[in-house]
């Protein structure tokens, strides 16, 4: 029997995998900062020498360049990956054994061009396979969106993925165990469970994406309504080609005084303030923009600061700043030159400016309704789907990623009130609309959740969205 080991990265929604036997291990996929995979395998007397790619990540940044590099083991990546790196490259049939661990390589191209699946056998069972690892090609509950290729149509990879499952995966017995990249939240999906593994035959049961009954249907399926993708990923896939830099190698963060921010920020900087939406609403660096350090943060701060821009923290204490950078290298941003000594308080101590946001309830969000729906604009940042399903009436539906380029279609002149699902978006969105020059934002504490909660009248009518 072999060892195996799933490592869950939730905030990117990321799983990697560990495989070992007789004193060797494979790593499969794994997330940008790799001692987890060093103090996993001292911990078992394990020699990593192989660590497998299933593909090119486009979400995160991944660590097998570090990782090869710190303990001499080789990398596998399919052939089609144009990868710059020394590196194996993986063809359909390739095989690779060690001790009772055999690996068996597809091909399985349609979320990605290059994209592996890696089937597990036990050397004692060698006619059974025990598990397979997806990658991005099937998830639990969905399958990999495919519009990642800058030279194919999403109409042409999604054949690919068609032939990738019918012809491949899916022709794996039923009780082989599936093992994806990623799980629910993440961007390479749309319908992703929260579940961590399944079954071939559950998935044949259950997944939406594997009913059409036609290639063509399935085509059509999966390239209708795609989610717009995030523009970082194209750099993602890049860095990941080429191998990212150890993270041993970014610089240590200078503490920089309130007036040292002041002169980065009026110099192009951008002020990054990770506290909570209550925190930042009482008082903020004016021109910052608030995400805050739990969930989706480093996917929110890719989407909405982009990869290359100079970024100084503002936070509550050292270590969430030393948190908050490594969250954010493993998205590719990299340009962290700081932190605000002494967070906000020591801002205030210096005599500087503070700005504020307003919070409000949805009951309070609804009496200013009442009283003249003219005077206050309501903008709701949730995804297409979400709307869709229901929203507040005569809101402004303009998604969180389209804020920035959407944000001249709103009336500055007016008060405005932004939600979200819960108030995590809606605080992104609204420091955003303040840096954008409008003076009376209000935050909708709770969002749409807390809205429902109250039974408050909803409305479910098509999006109207600024085009961009």
């Amino acid at each position: 029997m072999y060892y195996f080991e799933q490592f869950y990265l939730t905030c990117l929604s990321h799983a990697s995998y560990m495989l070992g036997s007789e004193g060797i291990a494979a790593v499969v996929d794994p997330q940008r900062d790799v001692e987890i995979y060093l103090e996993e395998a001292a911990k078992h007397g394990f020699s990593i020498e192989y660590v497998i790619e299933t593909h090119l990540h486009a979400d995160f940044v991944s660590g097998h360049q570090e990782l090869a590099a710190r303990t001499g083991a080789k990398i596998y990546l399919g052939a089609k990956a144009g990868a710059t790196f020394s590196h194996v490259p993986i063809h359909d049939g390739d095989q690779l054994t060690f001790g009772k661990c055999h690996l068996k390589f597809l091909e399985t191209p349609g979320h990605t061009i290059e994209s592996v699946s890696v089937v597990v056998t036990d050397i004692e069972r060698p006619d059974h396979p025990r598990a397979v690892l997806t990658g991005d090609t099937l998830f639990i509950g969905d399958v990999g969106r495919p519009d990642l290729s800058g030279d194919l149509t999403p109409q042409q990879l999604a054949g690919m993925l068609y032939d990738s499952l019918h012809h491949k995966l899916l022709k794996l017995p039923d009780d082989v165990l599936v093992f994806p990249a990623h799980g629910a939240g993440s961007l390479c999906g749309r319908q992703m469970s929260s579940e961590r593994s399944s079954t071939i035959g559950n998935e044949k049961a259950t997944n939406y994406a594997l009913r059409p009954s036609s290639r063509a249907e399935f085509v059509k399926l999966l390239t209708a309504e795609l989610p717009e993708r995030p523009g970082y990923f194209a750099l993602d896939v890049e860095i990941n080609r080429s191998g990212a830099a150890p993270l041993l190698e970014l610089p240590l963060l200078p503490a920089l005084s309130s007036n040292e921010v002041l002169s980065r920020r009026d110099g192009g900087a951008t002020i990054l303030d990770t506290r909570s939406p209550a925190e930042f609403g009482a008082a903020h660096v004016p021109g910052s923009i608030q995400i805050g350090l739990v969930g989706q943060y480093a996917s929110w701060a890719a989407i909405v600061l982009g990869l290359d821009k100079e970024i100084v923290l503002v936070s509550d204490d050292r270590q969430k700043v030393a948190e908050s950078r490594l969250r954010l290298s493993r998205v590719g941003i990299e340009k962290v030159t700081g932190y605000l000594d002494d967070g906000i308080a020591g801002w205030s101590r210096a005599g500087l400016p503070i700005e504020q946001t307003s919070q409000i309830s949805v009951e309070q969000l609804h009496d200013l309704m009442l009283g003249d729906r003219n005077e206050i604009d309501v903008i709701d940042v949730r995804r297409s789907a979400e709307w869709q399903v229901g929203h507040v009436a005569h809101a402004l539906h303009r998604p969180l990623d389209h804020l920035p380029s959407t944000v001249k279609d709103i009336d500055k002149s007016k008060p405005v009130a932004v939600y979200c699902k819960g108030g995590y978006r809606s605080a992104i969105a609204a420091s955003l609309l303040q840096r954008a020059g409008f003076e009376q934002v209000m935050n909708v504490i709770g969002g749409f959740d807390a809205w429902s909660a109250c039974h408050l009248p909803i409305v479910t009518d098509e999006p109207v969205v600024a085009s961009t």
